[in-house]
């Protein structure tokens, strides 16, 4: 009996082992369930179009063991530090993709302004142009207007002239009519053909 209180003794008592990692939250895998599945076909999606994904971070789980004197506690603190200055650099690391991130979207802000008044100054362009246009559009057609008014009126002047003409040669053909009818004479040319 002894030997079994002996053996009882020696053994040591096993460590609880630290959990390896939490039981996941119910609402967290739901979120990455909606994240997974694509929007309803009605839904606006006003996310980003490039999304910077970050891996997932898992907690590391330090073993520890049994109490075991200074060395222990001098693992245990440079664990510690360890941990504090990984926390630093994470912290360091979202700092600069934030200002990374703030800096791109401060130049994408720029171009688009940028962008913005060179389409509305050559807009601006472009209208005063078709003004131009429209106004030498409307000149030219009054020139033309006019070309033609001018045209029209020194046609009726020649048609005046022509009736004219006419008028004359027709009384000056009854008055030489009436002379050869008085004188009994005959024209020197009859009827121009013969």
């Amino acid at each position: 009996m002894e030997e079994e209180l002996k053996k009882v003794e020696t053994e040591p008592t096993p460590a609880p082992e630290p959990p390896l990692a939490s039981a996941p939250d119910v609402t967290v895998e739901k979120e990455k369930e909606k994240a997974l599945l694509p929007p309803p076909p009605g839904a606006v999606d006003d996310s980003k179009a490039l999304a910077v994904v970050e891996p997932e971070k898992v907690p590391e789980t330090i073993a520890k063991k049994p109490s075991g004197g200074s060395h222990d506690r001098d693992v245990a603190l440079a664990n510690l530090e360890k941990e504090k200055s990984m926390s630093f650099v994470r912290a360091w690391e979202d700092s600069e993709k934030d200002k990374a991130e703030n800096k791109a979207e401060k130049k994408l802000s720029t171009v688009t302004a940028w962008e913005n008044t060179k389409k509305a100054a050559i807009e601006a362009k472009l209208r005063s142009m078709e003004e131009k246009l429209e106004k030498k559009k409307a000149q030219y057609a009054e020139k033309m207007k006019n070309q033609i008014a001018l045209l029209h009126k020194q046609a009726d002047e020649k048609r005046a002239m022509i009736q004219a003409e006419r008028g004359q040669e027709l009384l000056k053909a009854e008055e030489m009519a009436a002379k050869y009818r008085a004188t009994g004479g005959v024209p020197k040319k009859f009827l121009g053909c013969f």
